[in-house]
């Protein structure tokens, strides 16, 4: 009997009980956003160290077939791929929260539109202010992006008690700013846009929209057509993670009575482990190993075109993400979601600053012709990015903090009859604290055989 136990006590795991656990875990958003963090760390370290040229071979190595014009370097493949995958799901959150979540009603999804767009013509402007005089326009428009994945993934890591409302003003904000970005590179840093390709891929988005409208299941159909609609984006010059963003938002999120829940649901339980666990971190670590010197390092707070793009991060971002919130909420009908403090958005504004890998990309295309240049900007990213995180953590932190001894005291039963404190009636004589006698008489009504009274399904807001 005893060797029989100890033989299932040390048998292995089963495959598929492993694989479920794994699964289970990266999707988890703090599993997920510690990867990503930790494969940018690796990436920036392996750049800068001794085996930097290694690090360069690695993520130029080309593959894919060059008769459709897909012979492209891993870390393009990461950039405008397995980036894809995620901005996949990101559009899926965003397409629930927008029909059936906390962005439902217009006026809650109006206010982070706005700070989308505020958040990215405020530190344009704060670009131009530094470099008006003697230095150089042209890079206006690398202050301007969110990189959506890492501000997910410090908010995942950093905000575990935070209102969920919070991210879905986070995930809306980013997606604009992320679509609107695509838009400035091909407007103002694209020289040509294939608009046939791009025709063909809208008609292939409008294929997708039928097969949803029409309930066609079956991934040999969605599949093949997603690859075809991503490879013709690719192909027009528009950023590819578009076609990603667009199929998201096609997706039907609302079950019909016969399903036990919609196509989009099952479609996100699937990828996230994928997207969080492989295609997230592959990315981080190809795109984040930026190489640089410590002379570009040293120019960041002196030059003009550094210094613009830092103080664009840091605080153009701050200023426009809250100040379009607050103007939006104040003057006009937009509303902010009642579990959110002023104190919360300002930490999610601090955090939009977050630029990064778009950020990067604009550098390269903005002075593509002046290589010492590139060098300063990425740095002058790098900085803002660390900086505008560091700020956003310390005060996302605290309300994180706050919130977290609130429920705390929700439920907190210290003479540990089974119903927290903050539902019972005060023994004083003569006296009823406020909202409670109302909860006692709830409870009378309910009867002997309810153990437990109805409890707040909201998140308290403390202060703000």
């Amino acid at each position: 009997m005893r060797s029989a136990i100890r033989r299932t006590f040390l048998r292995r795991p089963s495959t598929l009980a492993e694989r479920n656990f794994v699964a289970d875990a990266l999707r988890q958003e703090t599993v997920g956003g510690a990867l990503l963090l930790i494969a940018a760390v690796a990436a920036l370290i392996w750049a800068n160290s001794g085996w930097s040229d290694a690090y360069e071979s690695f993520r130029d190595y080309r593959v894919g077939p060059e008769a459709l014009h897909l012979d492209l370097s891993l870390a393009t493949w990461a950039a405008d791929g397995l980036l894809a995958v995620f901005f996949f799901v990101a559009g899926i959150e965003l397409k629930r929260e927008l029909v059936v979540g906390e962005l439902r009603t217009p006026s809650a999804a109006a206010l982070p539109v706005v700070a989308a767009v505020c958040g990215m013509a405020v530190p344009a402007v704060f670009y131009v202010a530094v470099n008006a005089s003697g230095g150089d326009l042209h890079g206006w428009a690398i202050p301007t992006a969110t990189d959506i994945a890492f501000a997910l993934a410090v908010l995942a890591v950093i905000g575990t008690n935070l209102p969920s409302a919070l991210r879905a003003f986070l995930l809306t904000l980013a997606v604009v700013d992320d679509l609107l970005a695509i838009m400035v590179i091909a407007i103002f840093y694209t020289s040509s846009v294939d608009f046939a390709a791009l025709g063909l891929a809208v008609a292939g988005l409008v294929v997708f929209f039928v097969l949803q409208r029409f309930r066609i299941r079956g991934w040999w159909f969605y599949v093949p057509l997603a690859v075809v609609i991503w490879a013709l984006v690719h192909e027009s010059g528009v950023h590819a993670t578009v076609a990603g963003v667009a199929m998201g938002l096609l997706m039907r999120v609302t079950p019909d009575p016969d399903e036990k829940r919609s196509p989009a649901e099952h479609l996100e339980h699937v990828i996230r482990p994928f997207s969080a666990g492989i295609a997230v971190p592959l990315f981080a670590l190809l795109s984040a190993g930026v190489a640089v010197s410590g002379g570009a390092l040293g120019n960041v707070f002196t030059d003009k075109v550094p210094l613009g793009i830092v103080v664009g991060l840091v605080f153009g971002k701050a200023v426009g993400v809250f100040g379009g919130t607050w103007t939006a909420a104040r003057f006009t009908r937009a509303e902010l979601n009642k579990d959110l403090a002023w104190a919360d958005v300002l930490g999610l504004a601090m955090l939009a600053g977050v630029g990064f890998t778009v950020s990067l990309l604009i550098s390269e295309l903005a002075f593509a012709d002046d290589p010492g240049m590139t060098e300063e900007a990425k740095a002058a990213v790098l900085v803002g990015s660390l900086l505008a995180a560091t700020a956003a953590a310390i005060a996302l932190r605290l309300r994180d903090r706050k919130y977290r001894d609130l429920v705390a005291d929700e439920e907190r039963d210290e003479d540990g009859d089974g119903i927290p404190d903050c539902y019972q009636q005060d023994e004083r004589p003569g006296k009823e604290p406020d909202g409670q006698a109302e909860g006692q008489q709830e409870r009378q009504q309910d009867g002997p055989d309810d153990e437990f009274p109805v409890r707040h399904t909201r998140t308290p807001r403390p202060g703000g």
